[in-house]
């Protein structure tokens, strides 16, 4: 996993339980905790890290890893702000997932191993989105999905209508956008 994971959870839980919270957790999670942006870590130490912060926040794995998605999305909208200002919808943000930010992450990141996306675009009112991921974080993307409908001002409705942890071949998840009122 590439270290801008690891980076923006580590800014997320010294933004909300300061320097001894992130301590604390790194020794919960027995991990050493020296993360670059552009480091590559084991996917295990993320696991572990988002379990210690699990426990001490008292949500589920699944739970956290979407707290987690919904609140780096605003930082990322800071620090990568030409993948956002392009769009005025969280749908037509979603729709550039595999052709532009992660085409540009592979560029910033080499080595990125990054989720596979599909569309189904056929609705208006609906956007079914395909997820695809040897880490199996669909949380996580949900929480990306709310995080980035936050920066575009929406709410969006999400149905997990697939789900690689149930079985299925990939995760489908059915969106439904409206604003913020």
């Amino acid at each position: 996993m590439k270290g801008v994971v690891f980076t923006l959870l580590e800014e997320l839980v010294r933004r909300d339980r300061g320097e001894r919270g992130w301590d604390a957790l790194l020794t919960a999670a027995g991990v050493d905790g020296a993360y670059t942006s552009l480091g590559s870590y084991p996917d295990e130490e993320l696991v572990r890290l988002v379990q210690a912060v699990a426990s001490d926040i008292g949500l589920s794995t699944s739970e956290t890893l979407r707290w987690f998605g919904r609140h780096s999305m605003p930082l990322l909208a800071e620090r990568y702000p030409q993948f956002f200002t392009a769009h005025s919808s969280t749908r037509a943000f979603l729709l550039t997932l595999n052709d532009i930010i992660h085409s540009e992450v592979r560029k910033l990141y080499p080595g990125a191993h990054v989720p596979v996306f599909d569309f189904d675009t056929s609705s208006p009112e609906v956007l079914v989105v395909g997820y695809s991921s040897e880490r199996r974080m669909c949380a996580l993307a949900e929480g990306f999905t709310e995080g980035a409908a936050e920066c575009f001002k929406e709410k969006v409705s999400f149905e997990h209508v697939a789900c690689m942890h149930r079985g299925d071949p990939k995760c489908v998840f059915r969106l439904r956008f409206s604003a913020q009122t």
